[in-house]
């Protein structure tokens, strides 16, 4: 018997096990899927390039034939592993702006609005520059400068400012547009994942407990009708089954793939496809798997005329560099170094609606496809789009991937189309400013420099691809359409809360990891006061 089960260690699920067990009265079972976050290249920066393919630490997920990318199928990288893909992504550290969140509680999500979840951006925070009214300094995650910053990254940044765009050292300051470097999830040159920022502090403790290599197959629940309430786990480790209960709440934590596939398995969803796979009806709820959302990426890459890129990194040097010589050199570099927040003409507020992230190596097929010699990308995603999917079940069997239909480019107005082609345009733009004259080679994606925007379309129908911020699909809300009310307890039942970036009504205007780490912030400050 423990006091609170918490499925899944990624960003939310390590703050929960920290924060709940800081009670020594507490007890608290942490379980995950994937194995301890040993391997080396989870803590060397520059390693997650060598992670793309090792599927012991990736869900190795692919949606379904997008209907308007060609029919192909996307690889969706979800981390598998203490830290979840806080342990496999570039680090960003984003927040969003203010009226992300102002937008969250304008829809129903209360207590949501800006000056509600910043203290619990905060108090996450140890920002290397120190606290000021916007920033943490002595929280668990470690925000901090990169310490080794390739020329390419420094000229983009400069090709903003002669594009006509502003200079902005911090991303998560009074202001969000402009081009600079990120700041990332860093601490003394290593990543800085929650696992390390949250859950290594705790494991010590007597009350928490964290078992590695467990597959929950479902929650099960005691009473009936509108008495049901979550009163345990279902899982197994190397093929024994366990059942341990739940005497307080169960803590679904999942990500927006597991999260909605296991309360399905579990019983809750619509019902009546849950019936057509034989899964008893715990509570209907049509929303869970619904209102996927993610930012799409679309990637131009050139060539470059001076070996300075990342694509002819020595792997015995920049080992040696970074293991043998304190955390130094090329190792320490998150390769997303430079990015930007953009304003287009089709922005609807004043919000920046694109982000860009700059690579100094030529990235193809999420780095799986190596190109020859040396060059760099730009990735440009539009922040807000229109466009929802939906996570379905395949099977009852937990071990079967669900199906994913991230339907890009499907709104009905044919906007995000519109806002592709803004992002393919300001790439292009950037790369062509005299801080690249030195550096520019060929065109490699698209093959072309004249192509009109039917040219450009075809090429981000053939070749754009996620980057990595799946939310959205067990919506919060104060509607019968929601999943979760906005304390994050799931409709329907008793005990059972979801906690992760599925919850999130919109994408915020960012990277994704920092606002999951806040909501489990936030949302353990809820739970403690309801026990």
């Amino acid at each position: 018997m423990y006091d609170y089960i918490i499925i899944g260690a990624g960003s939310a699920g390590c703050v929960l096990a920290n924060r709940l067990s800081a009670d020594p009265s507490n007890r608290v079972l942490l379980l995950e899927a994937g194995p301890r976050d040993r391997h080396p290249f989870i803590h060397m920066p520059a390693g997650l390039a060598k992670l793309a393919g090792n599927t012991r630490l990736n869900w190795n997920y692919s949606t379904a034939p997008e209907p308007h990318l060609d029919g192909r199928t996307l690889w969706w990288p979800r981390g598998k592993v203490l830290g979840g893909s806080s342990s496999i992504n570039a680090m960003c550290y984003v927040r969003g702006v203010a009226g992300d969140y102002d937008d969250w509680a304008a829809h129903g999500a209360s207590g949501w609005d800006w000056a509600s979840v910043l203290p619990y951006f905060r108090r996450a925070e140890a920002n290397a520059r120190g606290a000021d009214a916007l920033h943490g300094g002595d929280g668990p995650l470690s925000v901090s400068e990169l310490r080794h910053v390739n020329v390419l990254s420094d000229a983009f940044v400069t090709a903003g400012g002669q594009a006509g765009y502003a200079r902005n050292d911090d991303f998560n300051g009074p202001r969000q547009t402009g081009f600079g470097l990120y700041q990332v999830t860093q601490r003394d040159g290593a990543r800085c994942s929650a696992a390390v920022a949250y859950l290594r502090p705790a494991q010590a403790r007597a009350n928490l407990t964290v078992r590695s290599g467990a597959l929950v197959s479902g929650i099960t629940f005691e009473g009936s009708g509108s008495g049901r309430r979550a009163g345990g786990v279902m899982y197994s480790v190397r093929g024994k089954a366990f059942h341990p209960q739940a005497a307080r709440e169960v803590l679904l934590c999942g990500g927006a793939i597991n999260s909605p596939q296991l309360l399905m398995l579990s019983g809750i969803g619509e019902a009546t496809a849950l019936r057509r796979l034989d899964i008893d009806v715990v509570a209907d709820l049509p929303g869970v798997g619904a209102n996927l959302q993610d930012h799409l990426d679309i990637s131009t890459v050139r060539h470059c005329t001076q070996a300075v890129t990342y694509d002819r990194l020595s792997d015995l040097r920049v080992a040696f560099d970074y293991f043998l010589r304190g955390h130094r050199g090329p190792g320490t570099s998150n390769i997303a170094e430079a990015g930007a927040f953009v304003r287009s003409p089709l922005a609807p507020d004043a919000r920046a609606d694109i982000q860009l992230h700059f690579i100094p190596a030529m990235l193809d097929d999420h780095g799986r496809h190596r190109l020859q010699g040396d060059g760099y990308t730009v990735h440009a995603c539009f922040l807000r789009p229109r466009s929802r999917g939906r996570i379905t079940l395949t099977s009852s069997r937990a071990g079967d991937k669900p199906r994913i239909e991230a339907n890009y480019l499907g709104d009905a107005e044919g906007f995000d189309l519109r806002m592709a082609l803004e992002c393919a345009r300001v790439s292009r733009e950037v790369l062509a400013q005299p801080a690249f004259d030195a550096y520019r080679g060929a065109p490699i994606f698209p093959a072309r420099d004249d192509l009109d925007d039917d040219g450009l379309v075809a090429f981000i129908r053939a070749k754009a691809e996620t980057v990595y911020h799946p939310v959205g699909s067990c919506r919060m809300g104060n509607d019968e359409a929601a999943v979760v009310d906005p304390q994050l307890r799931v409709r329907g039942v008793a005990g059972l809360r979801v906690v992760d970036a599925s919850v999130m009504p919109t994408l915020p205007g960012g990277n994704t990891n920092a606002p999951t780490i806040m909501i489990a912030e936030r949302v353990a400050d809820l739970i403690l006061a309801d026990a």
